[in-house]
């Protein structure tokens, strides 16, 4: 069973959640929080899988920080950020912050239960709708990956997760993750098999 916490400061939303994800066999809601601080607290007692977290919440601390906090532990469980807002600050920053992925409340209820099972599996899960808001940003940049990127896609193509591309690159395992967001953008892609795959095809990285 993938058991979640979820994090949202609206007992609605909670209910919501719980009634979506409680119809699935593989997921059970373990855990609720009212405020950033409680998911905190509640995430580090190692009983949950993936926190469902909002990212804003009426107390002081926040959800990217909230989300920084939570990976910062040994052993943490991961983060799938779950809010209504999609500025280009507000994804970096909580990618940065070491979450696994983003969606928006309004996703298709199958679009929320594959990336809880993917964030579990410990894969990155981008909504595709913020996909396209990322590949219209890089499309103004012209959509070319820097040399840093093709490195970090080309270790993900051999086989490397994000941990070991942080170890061979020197990188922080968020900064990795930062960096396949911006590639995920500019690709115009949500996995990292499709990023592997469109850049093969294009030739920004060598072939199998």
């Amino acid at each position: 069973m993938i058991r979640v916490l979820l994090a949202d400061d609206h007992p609605v939303v909670r209910a919501g959640l719980r009634a979506l994800l409680g119809a699935e066999p593989d997921l059970v809601v373990e855990l609720e929080a009212g405020t950033a601080e409680d998911a905190v607290a509640l995430a580090a007692g190692g009983r949950v899988d993936v926190v469902l977290m909002d990212l804003q919440f009426g107390g002081s601390m926040q959800g990217a920080e909230a989300t920084r906090r939570v990976r910062s532990a040994p052993g943490a469980p991961h983060v799938l950020i779950l809010t209504n807002y999609d500025t280009d600050a507000d994804i970096l920053g909580a990618i940065e912050a070491g979450a696994s992925g983003y969606l928006l409340k309004d996703a298709p209820p199958a679009e929320l239960v594959a990336a809880v099972r993917a964030a579990a599996a410990g894969q990155s899960a981008l909504a595709p709708a913020i996909v396209t808001r990322l590949a219209g940003r890089s499309r103004v940049s012209e959509g070319r990956l820097s040399p840093r990127e093709v490195e970090v896609l080309g270790l993900v193509a051999a086989g490397r997760s994000n941990r070991q591309i942080g170890q061979d690159l020197f990188l922080s395992e968020a900064t990795v993750k930062s960096h396949l967001v911006h590639i995920f953008g500019k690709l115009g892609v949500g996995s990292r098999t499709s990023a592997v795959a469109s850049a093969r095809a294009s030739g920004t990285i060598r072939g199998a």
